[in-house]
């Protein structure tokens, strides 16, 4: 039995979960409601027999089923820890020989050889929770238990634009070169599988070998003497060599590639590494990109640090061309499909979006703790964001740093958390949010209120057109020749970007489409122009739309926008070049 939990995924279906504690009292199986198994073995604990088992039985009654843990990876993390904790008490002079021969001091000793670090916290934290399941833990130690451990202050800070901008650009580099290359060898495989080549040349060997890899994650191969397998000379010679670049990676992304995705996925929408690694597969909402219409996805996300099957989140992503929030979810999906159908074909494997081609998966040496079927593991290791700051040249994993930076600096918004949970672990001791808030105190009451009167929808909602309502380029009107905005009278001249802040203008359902694409195309319209003229022709308009979206609701603003028609997009158009007489 291995000294680590060992973990495998089990075939989809219809199972029992299996006696957790061996007759030994000493070995346990450990089978999570997803069906991923882990063997773990306190014989091998350098500590005494008796201490084995106590623990082992603590151990146990958490993974059997009610016990509270759902997730195998957290069965590994405690593992890890008590593993750490019967080395620790090894060296003692007099160790105990069993769970209530455990001393005050010695836990004290224990807490003080932890680091100073949030880690240290939550080793600390995690251990004392699991042993003080165990009934014959004395008193006196859990009374040591009990007093407060202060929280060591979060040193992480924000990236700088700089940084930030660097940091996309490098992830997107990478997994853009990646998507290319395996969008150029799937249309070579539909070409070979069409019967474009003649049987023999060059391209038709690259075809079918394609093809292979397509169904078994392999080039065609054969073993050695030694036991190496060696892909066939003929295909050696149409690929171009044996390498992973020129075999297996024209279908299938790296490990590095696809924590590129997983980096450019925290960016984009500010999510913890654990809930980016186990994204199930965004599904299309019914009848989304059908028609000639955007394909809107629904990502299902869970928050397993707020308790396990308890906190979820849902969030609409619809991709409507390049830079929209949903892009990448349709690159991603794209990147991943020959790996997903291979676990299809296969019958049973994760449902996640991220997933890789494992270049030593059958000696087992990459990433033991992700699910794997076949050649592919799926998720995001533990140690993928450091593993790739190294190989892109960063100081540490860019994971935590980039969803604080994208929460705290662009969303401005919780991202998986409580408000309050966001803004005193992540606002608060931020220094760019510190050194920001100075200016705009100091800017006073008096220009808050005027920014305020000037980007808030005036406008009145309505559930439809009223009685002798205009309607005009962008919503309706009720007192066109009494205008707030030109002389009484002589009818209503303002730009159609005011009716917006205009209290006689009325907005119902029919209206919403078209200033959905209004809001979109002034987005486009701030990459393009200078900032100051951005801001002095179109930022009020811009924030007033903003307004009525939050009003609406992020949801229904993302299905409206979907249902903008050619002639709303038309309108708009001729509305933001100055060629539509109101």
């Amino acid at each position: 039995m291995s000294r680590r939990g060992r973990k495998a995924s089990l075939p989809a279906g219809p199972h029992h979960r299996p006696v957790v504690l061996a007759e030994d009292g000493l070995r346990i199986c450990h089978r999570d409601k997803r069906g991923v198994v882990r063997n773990y073995d306190f014989g091998v604990l350098p500590v005494a027999h008796a201490l084995q088992r106590s623990l082992a039985a603590t151990f146990a009654a958490r993974c059997a089923p009610g016990g509270g843990w759902d997730s195998a990876d957290t069965g590994f993390n405690i593992w890890v820890l008590v593993r750490a904790f019967a080395k620790f008490l090894s060296e003692q002079e007099n160790p105990p020989g069993d769970i209530d021969e455990i001393t005050a001091a010695l836990w004290s000793s224990w807490r003080l050889s932890r680091p100073a670090t949030n880690t240290g916290y939550r080793q600390v934290k995690t251990l004392s929770n699991f042993l003080l399941r165990n009934e014959r833990l004395p008193q006196p130690v859990r009374d040591g238990m009990a007093k407060r451990l202060l929280k060591v202050k979060a040193q992480e800070k924000a990236y700088q634009p700089g940084e930030f901008t660097e940091i996309r650009v490098t992830a997107r580099r990478m997994f853009r070169a990646a998507l290319l290359r395996i969008r150029e060898n799937t249309q070579h495989l539909e070409a070979w599988r069409n019967g474009a080549f003649e049987p023999g040349c060059r391209d038709w060997l690259v075809g079918e070998a394609l093809d292979s890899l397509a169904r078994t994650g392999h080039i065609p191969r054969y073993p050695q003497v030694s036991g190496k397998m060696v892909v066939v000379n003929r295909y050696r010679l149409a690929l171009g060599g044996a390498k992973p670049e020129v075999t297996w990676q024209r279908l299938y992304l790296s490990r590095m590639e696809c924590t590129s995705l997983a980096v450019l996925l925290v960016a984009e929408q500010g999510l913890n590494a654990t809930t980016v690694a186990e994204l199930p597969v965004p599904r299309a909402t019914p009848d989304s990109g059908e028609g000639g219409g955007f394909p809107v996805y629904r990502l299902e996300l869970e928050k397993r640090r707020r308790g396990g099957g308890q906190h979820f989140e849902t969030r609409n992503l619809t991709d409507f061309g390049a830079d929209s929030p949903g892009r990448l979810i349709t690159e991603a999906l794209e990147a991943t499909a020959h790996a997903r159908a291979f676990v299809a074909a296969v019958g049973s494997g994760p449902d996640r979006l991220l997933g890789w081609h494992e270049r030593y998966a059958s000696k087992g040496r990459v990433d033991p703790e992700t699910p794997r079927v076949g050649p592919f593991a799926f998720g995001l290791a533990r140690s993928a964001g450091t593993h790739w700051a190294i190989e892109v040249g960063l100081a540490g994993s860019p994971m935590r740093r980039t969803r604080k930076t994208v929460n705290v600096l662009h969303r401005r918004e919780p991202g998986q958390n409580t408000q309050d949970t966001h803004d005193r672990v992540y606002v608060m001791n931020e220094p760019q949010v510190q050194e920001a808030a100075g200016p705009v105190i100091a800017d006073g009451a008096t220009a808050a209120l005027e920014a305020a009167r000037r980007t808030v929808f005036r406008a009145r909602l309505s559930d439809g057109p009223e009685a002798d309502e205009r309607q005009t380029a962008t919503a309706g009107c009720a007192e066109y020749d009494n205008s707030f905005f030109t002389p009484s009278g002589s009818g209503c001249g303002a730009s159609f970007l005011l009716c917006t802040a205009c209290p006689n203008a009325r907005v119902h359902p029919g209206h919403h489409a078209r200033l959905a694409y209004l809001h979109l195309a002034l987005e486009s319209l701030r990459t393009v122009l200078d900032p100051g003229r951005w801001d002095a022709d179109w930022s009020d308009a811009h924030a007033r739309l903003e307004d009525l979206k939050g009003r609406l609701g992020t949801v229904l603003w993302t299905v409206r926008l979907a249902e903008a028609t050619a002639e709303d997009r038309e309108v708009v158009d001729h509305l933001l070049n100055g060629h539509y007489d109101l």
